[in-house]
């Protein structure tokens, strides 16, 4: 689509059709500190909500992806867990890694992506529906087609999943 039918578009029209929702993990799905324990391991917690709007998703025929710059076997688990099958782990370059990730999935619209921080706009900068997260950098909420009200680990997810379940079936948000 060019840049002047995209600016048209409505929040409801962005969430409509998506194929597939993008995630990162720091800051998105959790709340971006990082906890440490004796061995070095780094803690993540997840909020509930946000796996359950995930599992709606994918139980309505949508793909979801995280792609996240830092490794994490807590996140392994945590989308093992939620039936999450693509889990694209310690990547520099989030939009070349989403670029493969739609070739392999053949899928060249209806992208929504999340984040929260500076790295994470070139994937958002690919999305038919870019969504920051309330307390993103600034810079990613200014790319942002949309903010959440709630803060990344603290259901934002899950508000984008019901964003996009009610416009698929042409519910007003």
């Amino acid at each position: 689509m060019s840049d002047i039918v995209n600016s048209t578009l409505t929040l409801q029209q962005r969430a409509a059709n998506i194929r597939l929702l993008v995630l990162d993990v720091d800051g998105v799905l959790t709340d971006g500190r990082l906890y440490f324990d004796a061995k070095g391991e780094a803690l993540k917690v997840f909020h509930v909500r946000d796996g359950a709007g995930l599992v709606q998703l994918r139980k309505s025929g949508i793909e979801i992806a995280i792609i996240s710059g830092r490794h994490s076997a807590a996140v392994d688990l945590r989308m093992q867990e939620l039936g999450i099958r693509h889990v694209k782990q310690g990547v520099q370059d989030k939009r070349k890694i989403l670029q493969q990730l739609l070739d392999e999935l053949h899928i060249n619209e209806g992208i929504a992506c999340v984040g929260d921080d500076t790295p994470d706009i070139p994937m958002l900068e690919l999305a038919q529906l870019a969504v920051a997260v309330a307390d993103a950098h600034p810079q990613v909420r200014a790319a942002a087609h949309h903010v959440t009200q709630s803060y990344g680990g603290q259901g934002a997810v899950r508000e984008v999943c019901d964003l996009i379940l009610k416009a698929s079936a042409g519910i007003s948000a």
